[in-house]
């Protein structure tokens, strides 16, 4: 069968994203050629227009297509800090509507394997936040994982002489699970038992 070089670059883009195999990107490809070339170019335009327009809060490092996002701008939100891995994070806890706090974004976990240092994630800004806002309580809600574990520990070393409490994600969300995947019950039942650190 002939190669057609611009489809197979087309495959191996589909590819490249998470969760999608070979194959998946290849369904991908082939739907998209028997689209109409407005529907095709209207699809580009959105990937370029988010690219172009969402950018990180900053005052919590959540993605928005303004200064602050809308989390953030919401008023009379309870004195809590969610610190959570990355953006899409918010978005599951947010589903959760329990919560009338804030959300902090690491970009990352303490990662030594990877070189991920505390320098390398969003934790400055966060110590900063603490002070200005007069958080009263971090919940860490980062991934039940070892380098979950290892930020969350170091984030309460951190936070403590500081006078505020430190809490972690209770049981409910399995170790080892992404909290992207997690039922909103679940989450919901985990941030209602959450203890401190």
């Amino acid at each position: 069968m002939n190669q057609i070089d611009c489809l197979e670059r087309l495959v191996n883009k589909f590819s490249s994203l998470p969760g999608v195999g070979k194959k998946t990107a290849q369904r991908y490809a082939y739907f998209l050629l028997t689209q109409s070339a407005d529907d095709v170019q209207d699809f580009a335009a959105a990937m370029i227009d988010a690219k172009q327009t969402i950018h990180y809060c900053k005052v919590c490092g959540n993605f928005t297509d303004k200064e602050v996002c809308s989390i953030c701008a919401r008023p009379n939100k309870e004195p809590v800090v969610c610190v959570v891995k990355e953006p899409k994070d918010v978005t599951a806890l947010e589903k959760v509507r329990d919560f009338n706090g804030s959300f902090h974004v690491l970009h990352g976990v303490i990662n030594p394997l990877e070189n991920k240092g505390p320098n390398d994630i969003n934790i400055k800004s966060l110590l900063t936040r603490i002070g200005e806002e007069g958080i009263k309580e971090v919940i860490v809600a980062t991934n039940p994982d070892v380098e979950g574990e290892a930020t969350a520990i170091y984030i309460a070393n951190l936070l403590k002489p500081l006078g505020v409490t430190v809490t972690r994600l209770a049981q409910g969300v399995s170790m080892g699970s992404e909290l992207e995947y997690t039922d909103a019950v679940t989450l919901s039942r985990a941030l209602s038992n959450r203890k401190q650190i």
